[in-house]
Formats: structure tokens, C-alpha cells, sequence
């Protein structure tokens, strides 16, 4: 009766992996991340040669899995995620960096003719190199990992969302086609019964009334027929621009929307809950502010200057060396508000990691429960509701036959049926939109969750 999915809706997590964030050490990061920065250089942000062909626009009729192929490699969200990951690699490569030395060049007693010897012109040149003290070098460097494994983190969640988005447009989608492939069916009924009317009138074996009626109702369904199909070509582009797509080149989406599986309880989906990438990623948010606290405190630690350098003095032709130290006293200055900049951002990540649980838990509630009810509501549609109907309607056509009824009843009953038809694929479509919305918020498939009881 309806069209038939190929791939279940709720393979729109499939192979989807936490990511992992690692801290390495200072002296190794600054090499692994030149090479990040060289590699990228050479090879832009583009799918591998033997991907091209994935890469292209899905046409004709497509499965999920080849939707979920063309977001992932061609969303503009995705890629912009994907620079951003890069330009946090430059910036461990720049944290590792150490700083430059300096070239001083200084002429002395130019112009004064009566300075003699030592006391002469003289021409010092002087380098002066930085001497960075308290970790400051290692403490940016974990900083700037940490970082850049925030950024993983941000991407990954960026990337389970954009796969639920496509599983959600996706079905709605291919519940779209199935409201449009039952609103042709019913009007391809009107049109016969509405024909069959006006010749019983035509015979003159019912009143003129009845073919009116036909007509009305015939008027209504071609009306829903094209509501039906602009509600088709809507959810089309919303599913073609999650590749970069404003003209869709698919015809039709191959799945199957009648699947409806038993759904686990709420405690349940709350145990694995820490698995979702926007709670996961506060580990590493903490870890990340302690070490910009820890950073804030290195720099308070003074730096020393180390000088080396010669002097030439022109007249007696003779040279002289220079050495010296330079080291700033830390008397007003000792980076105070800086570290207590750093130790309150750390304090205001602790109540957003509370806020983040707060909201992640409640999402989840919500989700739930409205994934429990398109569960429950399209099992009385298809258990009782829709039986209920069709025999509802094969009696009152059997009766209109026989006489018994009037053409108004094989229309209402007709009517009837077809909205609780179309009703049933809006539940279908929603039941299937809230799977993926819990699987993003689980961080798994729902089909890997046992089902120990009915849902409460």
C-alpha cells in the first residue's frame, strides 16, 4: 500500500564514532602538527580519489546511506568545521615556536673629533635571544592542543548532526512521496465515482444532488493531491540542500516507513547518554581552562634576555666583547588579573558543563516522549484504527450497492479512511524523525539498545 523503504531510517547513525582527544607531549606536538599543516597544504579539504563518484549528486532513486554520503562530503557546515580543525593544528605548530632572536647594531661617538682611543667611534653589533622561564612554551602547547581537540569535538558534534538532519529530511521525504502516492489514489477513485454518478443521474436513478456532492468532494481531493505535491517538492529541496543542492537531481527515496520497532525505556536511554559529543567534549573543555590557568601562570614568571655581542672601537682598531643579561622585575605586573581571568573562565566552564547536562537531559525527555507517542499512536493506526476503516468502507460500498446506503455515506467513509491513511504516514514520518533525534542524543543506534520492557 505504501511505498517500501530499502534502508531502515534508523541506520542514520550507523559508524558514527565519539572522537578521540589525546594530549601529547610539548616536545613532540610541534613536529606532528608541522606535518598536519604541510600535509594540508599539498592536499586541500576534497574527497580521495576513490570517493569522486560518491561525491557526486545523488540522482535517480537513492537510499539513505547514499543521502548521508553526499552531506557528509559536500555540507558547507561540514567543511567550514573541518577549517576550523586546521587552523587550530597552526595554531599548536605556532604555540611550539620559540622566539626570535635579535639583532642590535649601535654607533657611538660619531662626529666628535676630540674623543680619542677608547673613548672613540665605535661600532657594537649585539645578539639578544629570549629565554623563555616557568613552562611557558610547554604550557602553551598543551593549551593549544587541548584546543584544537575541542574543535574535534565541535566537528564531531556538528557531524551527528548533520546525519540526523538528513535522516529527518529523509523521512519526511519519503513520507511526503507516500501522501502523494495515496492523494493520486484517491483521486483516481473520485474520478470514478464522481462518473459513475452523473451516468446513475444521466439514468435518472438518483437525485442531481448526489452528483454535486461528487463533484465537491472530487474538487477537495484534487486540492489535497496538489497540496500534496508541493509539500513533496519542499521536503525535496530541504533534503538536496544538506548536500549544496538548490535543484534536487533524485527522483525518488527508496525506504521503508512502516518499520516501527519497540522502543527501550527513558532510564535507559539516560545511561547512555554521556555518550552524546556536546557532554562528552566538557572533559576536555576543563581540562583545556586549567591549562589556560596554568598558562596565565607561567607567564607571570619574568623572562630572561641573554646578550652576546662585540664592539669595534675605530681608532686604537681593536675589539672588544659584550655579554650581559637582561630580566624584567615583576613589582606591578605580575600577570594578577590575567590569572584570575583564567581561573573564573575555568569556574564559569563548571556551571556550563551543569547547564549543558541540564539541557542534553531534558532534550532527551522530550524527545522521548514524543518518540513514545508516534509509537504508540501508530500502533493503534495500524491495529485498530485503519482495519477499523477499510471495513467500515467495504461495507458501506457493498450497502450503497444493495441500496441501503446513500452515496453521502460511501463518501464519508471514503473520506474517512483516506485521512486516517495519510494520518498514519504523518505518524510513521514522526516516529521515524524522533528516532534520529534520540540516536543523536544517545550518541548510538536505537537498535542497539535492548528492549528489556514496554516504554512508560
Amino acid at each position: 500500500m505504501f511505498t517500501k523503504f530499502t534502508v531502515p531510517v534508523a541506520v542514520a547513525l550507523t559508524g558514527l564514532l565519539l572522537f578521540d582527544s589525546s594530549t601529547q607531549g610539548a616536545e613532540t606536538a610541534v613536529p606532528r602538527a608541522a606535518e598536519k599543516i604541510a600535509a594540508a597544504s599539498k592536499a586541500p579539504y576534497e574527497p580521495a580519489a576513490d570517493q569522486t563518484a560518491s561525491a557526486e549528486e545523488p540522482a535517480g532513486d537513492i537510499t539513505l546511506m547514499q543521502a548521508l554520503i553526499a552531506a557528509l562530503l559536500k555540507n558547507p557546515e561540514l567543511a567550514a568545521f573541518s577549517q576550523e580543525i586546521r587552523a587550530r593544528e597552526a595554531a599548536v605548530l605556532q604555540a611550539g615556536l620559540r622566539p626570535n632572536p635579535t639583532l642590535n647594531a649601535l654607533a657611538q661617538n660619531f662626529g666628535n673629533r676630540s674623543i680619542r682611543g677608547f673613548d672613540g667611534d665605535v661600532v657594537t653589533l649585539e645578539l639578544s635571544q629570549l629565554i623563555e622561564l616557568g613552562g611557558k612554551r610547554a604550557a602553551r602547547i598543551e593549551a593549544a592542543q587541548l584546543t584544537q581537540d575541542l574543535a574535534g569535538w565541535d566537528y564531531e558534534t556538528q557531524r551527528i548532526a548533520v546525519v540526523t538532519r538528513v535522516a529527518q529530511a529523509f523521512s519526511e521525504v519519503l513520507g511526503a512521496q507516500a501522501r502523494l502516492d495515496l492523494a493520486r489514489q484517491t483521486a483516481e477513485i473520485a474520478e470514478h465515482v464522481a462518473t459513475a454518478v452523473e451516468n446513475q443521474v444521466e439514468a435518472g436513478k438518483v437525485s442531481p444532488v448526489e452528483e454535486t456532492r461528487a463533484k465537491v468532494a472530487l474538487a477537495t481531493v484534487r486540492t489535497d493531491l496538489t497540496r500534496a505535491g508541493r509539500e513533496m517538492e519542499a521536503a525535496r529541496r530541504r533534503l538536496a540542500a544538506l548536500w549544496s543542492s538548490v535543484t534536487p537531481r533524485f527522483t525518488r527515496v527508496l525506504g521503508e516507513l512502516e518499520t516501527v520497532s519497540p522502543i527501550p525505556t527513558l532510564e535507559q536511554l539516560q545511561e547512555r547518554i554521556h555518550r552524546n559529543p556536546e557532554l562528552a567534549r566538557w572533559a576536555t573543555e576543563l581540562t583545556q581552562r586549567q591549562a589556560l590557568v596554568d598558562l596565565e601562570k607561567a607567564r607571570a614568571v619574568p623572562d630572561v634576555t641573554a646578550i652576546l655581542g662585540v664592539s669595534k672601537y675605530l681608532m686604537p682598531d681593536d675589539y672588544a666583547l659584550v655579554a650581559g643579561v637582561s630580566l624584567p622585575l615583576p613589582v606591578f605586573n605580575r600577570n594578577q588579573g590575567g590569572i584570575l581571568e583564567a581561573e573564573h573562565r575555568h569556574t564559569k566552564a563548571i556551571e556550563e558543563r551543569r547547564a549543558a547536562e541540564v539541557r542534553v537531559g531534558t532534550a532527551l525527555n522530550i524527545a522521548y516522549q514524543a518518540l513514545a507517542a508516534a509509537y504508540a499512536e501508530a500502533e493503534a493506526y495500524k491495529t485498530a484504527i485503519l482495519p477499523g476503516a477499510e471495513s467500515a468502507f467495504d461495507a458501506v460500498q457493498k450497502g450503497y450497492r444493495l441500496g441501503k446506503f446513500a452515496l453521502l455515506d460511501v463518501l464519508d467513509t471514503q473520506r474517512t479512511l483516506f485521512a486516517a491513511r495519510a494520518q498514519y504516514l504523518r505518524v510513521l514520518t514522526a516516529y521515524h524523525q524522533a528516532v534520529a533525534e534520540l540516536e543523536r542524543l544517545i550518541g548510538e543506534r536505537l537498535a542497539f539498545v535492548p528492549v528489556s520492557k514496554e516504554p512508560q
